[in-house]
C-alpha cells in the first residue's frame, strides 16, 4: 500500500484524513510530552473498576508489553488527555503471532463445548464490568452513554450467541451415490484471526469477531483504532482474567495496539489466515487484494450510504423517530446511520416541518451526561470533513435546512445535526462523510425509491416505512434494496446480533455476527468414508 493508505488504515473512517502533523501531536516519545501525569478525578472510578492507569501498556500475548510509540488517548468532548498508551511495534506483532502459532494446536483441539464454556465465563465477566466500560466507550469514543453502554450489551449478547454455537457447530450428511459410501461436510478452525477494528464501535465490532472466533476454536489478535486504545485495553484485561482462571494461555486473546506499519504487517502475514478489517472502502479494498494475493481470507465491513424510504402510507409518528436516531445517534458515526431520506412527494413537505423542529431540540453535549442525545465528533478531522461537507453541499445546489455550524465556542468536537434538501444525484450525496449530515429528497413512487436507494456504490443498510403489504414484499424481494440489511419499519441502524450484519458492493461483503457467519472462521472439508469393501468410482467410471 501507498504511506497515505498505511496511514489511513491506522485510523479508520472519520479520522483517516489526519494530516501527518496531527499524527506527529498525538504520537510522540513519552520524554517529551507535557501532560497531566494523573487520571482526571472524574473519571477514575472507572479507570480503577477496568484496571487502567495514566500509562498503559498496549501490547498482549500472554504478558503486557509495548515498546512503540505513545499514543494519547483524547477526550471529544474537551480535548483533554485521558491517559497515555504504549503502542507495539512490528517486531512485536511477530513476536506475538509466533506465540499464537504455539498454542493453537491446543485450543482447536479443546471440545467446540468447552471453547463455548470460556466464551460464556467471559461473557459473565464483561457483564460484570458493563457499566464501567460503557462508560469509557462513552468518554474515549464520544458516543452517549446508554450507546456505550448497548455496545457493551451487544458483546454480551454475542457471546450468548455463541455459547449456543459451541453445541450446533453442525456440518451435514449428504446421501452417496456409491453403495456402501458414508459422506459428510465437517467443519474445523481456520487459524489465527487477526481484527482490525474502527473507533466507533470500539469494543463491539471485535466482540462479534473475537466471540465467534474463539468458538470456532481460533486465537485472535487484536488491532484496535489508535484513538480507542483504553477500550482495546480495558476488554482484553477483563478477557486475560477469565483466560488465567482456567489455566488458559493469554495468548489467545492477544493484543497488539499500533498504528500503520503493525496494521500492514497484520494484513501481510500469512500466519493470519482471516482478516477482519472494519474501515474504509479505499482501505478495505487495498486490504482484500493484499490478503488475496497470499491466498488468505477476509472479512470486510467497509462504507455504507444508507437510505431511508418514507411512503405516503407510513405511520409517521413511527418514522420521524426511527429517522432521528438512525441520523442522529452515534453523532452521525455509526457504518449504518442514515445518510439520506428519501420521502414521498405527498408527505415531503409535512414530514421535513416535522423532522426540523425534532431536530432543533436536540440536546448537544457531553455524552456522559444524562439527557445528551449528541456528542461530539470523535476527532478535529472529522470536524473538518463536515465543514467540507457543508460546503460541498451549497456548493452542489443543495440548501441547509437546518444546522450546518461548528460549535466553535466551546471545547471538543461538536456540530450541529444538520439536514439538507438537494438533488439525489449531487456528488456530495454519493459518498459517505461520517458526520451527521442527513440529505433529503422526493420520490414519486416505490420504483422511483428503489432506483434512488440502490444508485449508490455501497450497499449496507436499507429501511422503507409502509403499511401496504405489496410495498414490503417488493422491497425485500429480488427486484427491491440491494442492500446487506433491508429493514421494515426501523431504522437503518440498530441491528440485532442474531443475523449476519454486513452489506453488498463497495461495502466489501462481509458478514459478522449471527446467522451462519460462524463459517467464515472455519475451513469445510468434504469427507467420503468407504467401509464397502469396493472401490466404485464417483459417476460410474470404470478404470480396470
Amino acid at each position: 500500500m501507498s504511506s497515505m493508505l498505511l496511514n489511513r488504515l491506522s485510523l479508520n473512517r472519520a479520522t483517516l484524513l489526519h494530516s501527518a502533523a496531527s499524527r506527529a501531536k498525538a504520537i510522540r516519545p513519552m520524554a517529551i510530552l507535557n501532560y497531566s501525569t494523573a487520571i482526571n478525578p472524574k473519571h477514575k472510578a472507572i479507570f480503577d473498576q477496568l484496571d487502567l492507569q495514566f500509562e498503559n501498556k498496549g501490547v498482549f500475548n500472554g504478558k503486557w508489553g509495548g515498546s512503540g510509540p505513545v499514543v494519547d488517548s483524547i477526550n471529544p468532548a474537551d480535548g483533554s488527555v485521558i491517559a497515555r498508551v504504549q503502542t507495539g511495534t512490528v517486531q512485536e506483532l511477530d513476536e506475538t503471532l509466533k506465540k499464537m502459532e504455539a498454542i493453537k494446536v491446543m485450543w482447536r483441539e479443546t471440545p467446540a463445548p468447552k471453547r463455548g464454556e470460556i466464551v460464556r465465563q467471559m461473557r459473565d465477566a464483561l457483564n460484570d464490568k458493563l457499566e464501567p466500560l460503557g462508560a469509557l466507550v462513552s468518554l474515549e469514543m464520544g458516543k452517549i452513554l446508554p450507546e456505550g453502554k448497548g455496545e457493551v450489551q451487544e458483546y454480551i449478547d454475542i457471546c450468548d450467541y455463541a455459547l449456543g454455537l459451541g453445541r450446533t457447530l453442525n456440518g451435514q450428511v449428504v446421501p452417496s451415490e456409491r453403495p456402501g459410501h458414508f459422506m459428510i461436510e465437517q467443519w474445523n478452525p481456520i487459524g489465527t484471526v487477526g481484527v482490525i477494528s474502527a473507533f466507533n464501535f470500539p469494543v463491539a465490532v471485535y466482540g462479534w469477531n473475537s466471540a465467534i472466533a474463539l468458538v470456532c476454536g481460533n486465537p485472535v489478535v487484536w488491532k484496535g483504532a489508535p484513538t480507542t486504545n483504553l477500550s482495546s485495553i480495558a476488554v482484553t484485561k477483563i478477557l486475560e482474567k477469565v483466560l488465567v482462571k482456567n489455566g488458559l494461555p493469554g495468548e489467545l486473546c492477544s493484543l497488539v495496539a499500533g498504528g500503520a506499519d503493525v496494521g500492514q504487517s497484520m494484513v501481510d502475514d500469512e500466519r493470519v489466515k482471516l482478516l477482519s478489517f472494519t474501515g474504509s472502502t479505499a482501505v478495505g479494498r487495498k486490504v482484500g487484494e493484499t490478503v488475496a494475493k497470499r491466498f488468505g481470507k477476509s472479512l470486510l465491513e467497509l462504507g455504507g450510504n444508507n437510505a431511508i424510504v418514507v411512503m405516503d402510507d407510513a405511520d409517521l409518528d413511527l418514522a420521524l423517530r426511527s429517522v432521528l436516531f438512525a441520523a442522529v445517534g452515534t453523532a452521525g458515526q455509526r457504518c449504518t446511520t442514515t445518510r439520506r431520506l428519501l420521502l414521498h412527494e405527498k408527505i415531503h413537505d409535512e414530514f421535513i416541518e416535522k423532522l426540523v423542529k425534532a431536530y432543533q431540540s436536540i440536546r448537544i453535549g457531553d455524552p456522559l451526561e444524562a439527557g445528551t442525545l449528541c456528542g461530539p465528533l470523535h476527532t478535529k478531522a472529522a470536524v473538518e470533513h463536515y465543514r467540507k461537507g457543508i460546503e460541498a453541499v451549497k456548493a452542489q445546489g443543495g440548501k441547509i435546512l437546518t444546522g450546518g455550524k461548528v460549535l466553535d465556542d466551546r471545547p471538543g468536537n461538536f456540530v450541529v445535526p444538520t439536514i439538507t434538501s438537494i438533488s439525489p444525484d449531487a456528488e456530495v450525496v454519493q459518498n459517505e462523510i461520517f458526520v451527521p449530515i442527513l440529505h433529503t429528497m422526493k420520490i414519486k413512487n416505490l420504483e422511483h425509491a428503489i432506483e434512488l436507494n440502490n444508485s449508490v456504490k455501497q450497499g449496507l443498510s436499507s429501511s422503507l416505512f409502509t403499511r401496504n403489504p405489496e410495498h414490503l414484499f417488493k422491497w425485500v424481494g429480488p427486484s427491491g434494496s440491494d442492500c446487506g440489511i433491508a429493514n421494515i419499519n426501523l431504522p437503518s441502524s440498530g441491528a440485532e446480533i442474531g443475523c449476519a450484519f454486513g452489506g453488498e458492493k463497495e461495502t466489501g461483503g462481509g458478514r459478522e455476527s449471527g446467522s451462519d457467519a460462524w463459517k467464515q472462521y472455519m475451513r469445510r472439508s468434504t469427507c467420503v468414508i468407504n467401509y464397502s469393501g469396493q472401490l466404485p468410482l464417483a459417476q460410474g467410471i470404470k478404470f480396470e
